[in-house]
């Protein structure tokens, strides 16, 4: 055995375990040395140790030696539900894994010190490792604690409390001595905060700093929610004093300076619970089958000036977040329901993006100007679809219009590639006392047609025209922009997609790589089908995720070669630095580029990548809040129904049972294989299915069942079913 080998070998051991000590009989049987290599072996210990690379511990016994600081890397650790997490070290953004058992003393969303494993040398011939493996690390130290509090349950052993967390990445318990509980009594849903921890042998210490109510109630669930994801449930004083002092009619100079479209006849389409509206649509029908398309969006930055207090909280927020019950709005509701809101038959200041389109929905001409609008109507879409469907009511000719040209531009963004999932969502009626009492799935209508294909056109001529504008083509690479950006897929979960779909009788071309037009035909061959929610919830998994960029690679599932996000500044900020830099581009004259000094450009150029990153952040958070909250709505729910059977879907197969949906009321559970007491079931990975290994009984993805409801469990959000019927 050569001794460059016992080194790395030793090394790669004992950092392997870091919180271990071995004698040096114990390292040769575990390294398996052979006796005649024994006397090199301690040589080597020996070097090691004199260089610093180990050290000795007690009782003769030797440890790996804590790299120089020098070799450490910083990042955020970012842990899983199953085990560690990964470090992604700054500033170049490299990935490394940290397994649970070197994690040490961090908690999810804690800033670290790591120190990266030396990798063992490939044998010849041999590859080093899996493709795309991460390297191995372990936690150092904690540079700075996440500061996040931690909501969970509070429980008491025979002599002590500790908290439960609700979020799984949170791997600890956390210790609440009796002097720190705030009044919290056990299954109290509490919120705490971490005080010390500095041995990862024993569980942080922490206190609680507020009790939200008792475990499993609705509203504790509810609020626990919203301070598990670091939700703001207020605004700060200065951006509501600033909101306020916002005067409410227009001045007369702003008037002059703007196009004047309030004789225009334009009106708002929204959900009828809808307190904002930030987007009106108007149609001019022009002579030769050609149309004059106007998207009108309130101009939010108007009055959110840059470096306010109020831009400083909507930069902090990102988003409005809509949850089950509640919204929680990006802009204080003086803004956002008031001032900003194109609310109908008073004055609004916008942004308008007026678009010439032909009978085919080629944009042959088109403006993006500053203007004042007058909303004729406040529709919601349920009413936009009565007047489609029967051709009377307000406005009626020009909704039929509208609808015929969204008609043609759908049936172009189908043609150039654009994919058209048909996703289902949930909406709740409540009682007085903010209790689910019916499930509701919201239906997909050629009013909601209509106003997202204005939209998306809106949203891709206002990026085509800043990534194409007149100016030299120099000049517009250096022009900074926030684009909505959306990869290819990555070929191995496309591959698993289309041995998925197979098994349905459908194929997916994945030679040379996938294309929008294969998954088109996909998405078109199963519609109306069976199997269709199933195979476009799967097709959607295996799509990368759309975020924003100051980089524009596309967006591949509209099949846009650009596209941004412009049409609502009320509730995401990227659409509010969009309207400010159009302005600044001058965007009217189309000469776009030309206003803007190079000194301002640079420093929008340095400050756009974080804002584009912290955004898609924040998009995710209020995703992730957005789920849960309808989880705690639908538990809540299903409480009153234990017993009762339902028609169902297999949604999903893991080793250890069957997710199932509610037909009726998207409402989603478990099957735990232990209840299949028919068989013993083996999971097929392959083709997404549990299969009897005695009577060959077979549950795949997709299958339609019928289940009884039989444990609803608040407290973990988590509901279980028993199979009553084998398919219908």
């Amino acid at each position: 055995m050569e001794s460059s080998s016992d080194r790395e070998r030793i090394v790669a051991f004992l950092h392997r375990y870091p919180a271990e000590s071995f004698t040096t009989n114990e390292l040769l049987r575990r390294l398996n040395v052979p006796r005649e290599g024994s006397t090199e072996f301690r040589h080597q210990l020996r070097n090691l140790v004199k260089e610093g690379i180990i050290k000795h511990a007690k009782r003769k016994r030797y440890t790996h030696a804590t790299p120089p600081e020098k070799h450490h890397f910083v990042g955020v650790f970012r842990a899983d539900k199953q085990d560690g997490g990964v470090v992604e070290i700054e500033p170049d953004s490299r990935r490394v894994h940290i397994s649970r058992r070197f994690t040490g003393t961090a908690l999810h969303g804690d800033k670290v010190s790591i120190a990266i494993f030396a990798s063992p040398a490939p044998s010849r011939g041999k590859e080093q490792g899996p493709p795309g493996a991460l390297p191995e690390g372990e936690v150092v130290r904690v540079v700075e604690r996440s500061g996040k509090p931690i909501v969970g349950q509070l429980q008491r052993s025979s002599n002590f409390l500790f908290v439960v967390p609700d979020d799984r990445k949170i791997q600890r318990d956390i210790y609440i001595p009796k002097d720190k509980t705030r009044g919290a009594r056990p299954n109290d849903k509490v919120v705490a905060v971490v005080e010390e921890w500095d041995n990862p042998n024993l569980n942080p210490e922490g206190t609680i700093v507020e009790v939200l109510g008792k475990v499993g109630e609705v509203r504790a669930e509810m609020s626990s929610v919203v301070r598990m994801f670091g939700l703001p449930t207020s605004f700060p004083r200065d951006a509501l004093a600033e909101a306020e002092k916002i005067p409410a009619a227009i001045p007369a100079d702003e008037y002059r300076r703007r196009l004047d479209l309030r004789n225009e006849v334009c009106f708002t389409i929204d959900p009828e619970d809808a307190k904002d509206f930030d987007d009106a649509v108007s149609l001019e029908v022009l002579p030769e089958g050609r149309y004059t398309l106007g998207v009108h969006i309130a101009d939010v930055s108007h009055y959110v000036r840059e470096g306010t207090a109020l831009d400083k909280e909507a930069t902090q927020r990102g988003t409005s977040v809509y949850l089950a019950d509640e919204v929680i709005p990006m802009l204080p509701e003086r803004l956002s329901n008031e001032l900003c809101s194109l609310r109908p038959h008073e004055d609004r200041l916008t942004y308008s993006a007026l678009m010439t389109v032909d009978e085919k929905g080629v944009v042959e001409n088109y403006r993006i100007v500053k203007s004042v609008i007058n909303s004729k109507r406040r529709f919601t879409y349920e009413e936009v679809q009565k007047i489609l469907e029967t051709g009377r009511g307000d406005f009626a000719d020009t909704l039929k219009w509208m609808n015929g040209v969204a008609k043609i531009l759908l049936k172009k963004r189908m043609k150039e590639g654009s994919l058209d999932f048909e996703t289902t969502e949930t909406k709740f009626r409540f009682d007085a006392k903010g209790q689910p009492v019916e499930i509701m799935k919201k239906v997909r209508l050629d009013a909601h047609r209509l106003v997202e294909d204005f939209m998306l056109l809106a949203n891709k001529t206002v990026a085509s025209h800043i990534a194409q504008g007149s100016g030299e083509k120099k000049t517009r690479q250096l022009m900074p922009f926030v684009y909505r950006i959306h990869d290819f897929p990555k070929a191995d979960r496309i591959q698993e997609l289309a041995s998925f779909v197979q098994q349905f009788g459908y194929s997916l071309n994945t030679s040379g790589g996938v294309t929008a037009r294969a998954l088109q035909k996909l998405l078109s061959d199963c519609r109306g089908k069976e199997e269709e929610a199933v195979i476009n919830e799967v097709a959607i998994r295996s799509m990368a995720k759309a975020v924003y960029s100051e980089h524009n690679i596309g967006h591949f599932g509209l099949g846009f070669r650009f596209y941004t996000h412009f049409t609502s500044p009320i509730r995401r900020y990227p659409d509010l630095i969009i309207h400010r830099l159009l302005h600044e581009y001058q965007p009217d004259t189309k000469q776009a580029g030309e206003g803007m000094p190079v000194k301002r450009r640079q420093q929008i150029l340095e400050t756009l990548p974080e804002i584009c990153q912290y955004s898609s952040q924040m998009e995710q958070r209020a995703m992730e809040a957005e789920r849960e909250s309808v989880k705690v709505m639908q538990v809540e729910y299903m409480k009153r129904h234990l017993g009762d059977e339902f028609r169902a879907v297999i949604s999903g197969v893991v080793h250890f049972g069957l997710f199932i949906e509610v037909t009726d009321l998207l409402v989603e559970g478990l099957i735990r294989v232990r209840d299949l007491e028919d068989d013993y079931y083996v999971f097929d990975e392959k083709n997404y299915a549990l299969v009897g290994r005695r009577h060959k009984k077979r549950y795949r993805l997709g299958d339609k069942v019928h289940v009884k409801v039989v444990r609803v469990d608040p407290e973990d959000r988590e509901i279980d079913f028993m199979l009553v019927e084998r398919k219908v």
